[in-house]
């Protein structure tokens, strides 16, 4: 035992641990992700329980992805993943109105509200906008020249990093569908 003694020394409280990592800062998180964790905060002090359960769990999610391979980055993600919850939320509330459950269905309308509330603060780019910047961007690949025009390869086109859509939150559905209905009017 003595030889362990010199040992306990070394482990002073101030001294860093190498193998620790350096706590997630907030500053390169999605701003919805920001507010849904400023709104945790106000909800544990308003003591708001329906909404405290719906973004503990949402946080709880978000926490959990980011510790897959393919992280939650954009708002974009973040919004799936929210419309994902409230169509859940919805098909709950149908299965317990078919069960008879009152109670729960009230608590499945207000979680969808709640949910509702923060797809709805996330602002996208319109089907308009899309569209109109679909056929710019056709008819720039069409004047280089860039042979034969399918919808992957313009979606590739557009998607990619310093591409139209680059910085905007725009829903990749929206910009297929505009792909597709421009091909398709040429």
């Amino acid at each position: 035992m003595p030889l362990l003694r010199p040992l306990r020394c070394l482990r002073h409280p101030l001294l860093p641990r190498f193998y620790s990592t350096p706590s997630p800062t907030p500053t390169g998180a999605p701003p919805l992700l920001l507010k849904l964790r400023s709104d945790l905060k106000s909800a544990l002090k308003a003591r708001d329980a329906p909404r405290l359960a719906v973004l503990r769990s949402l946080l709880a999610e978000v926490t959990n992805q980011s510790k897959t391979a393919s992280p939650l980055q954009t708002d974009m993600q973040l919004l799936s993943l929210l419309r994902k919850r409230q169509a859940s939320a919805e098909t709950a509330k149908q299965e317990f109105e078919k069960a008879g459950r009152g109670d729960l269905v009230e608590k499945e309308v207000e979680q969808e509200g709640i949910l509702g509330e923060y797809v709805g603060s996330v602002e996208t780019v319109s089907a308009e906008e899309v569209k109109a910047m679909v056929t710019k961007e056709v008819g720039r690949m069409m004047a280089e020249g860039k042979g034969e025009f399918k919808a992957g390869l313009v979606m590739k086109e557009m998607l990619k990093k310093d591409g139209v859509f680059e910085g905007k939150n725009v829903e990749k559905v929206v910009v297929a569908r505009a792909v597709k209905d421009v091909l398709a009017g040429e």
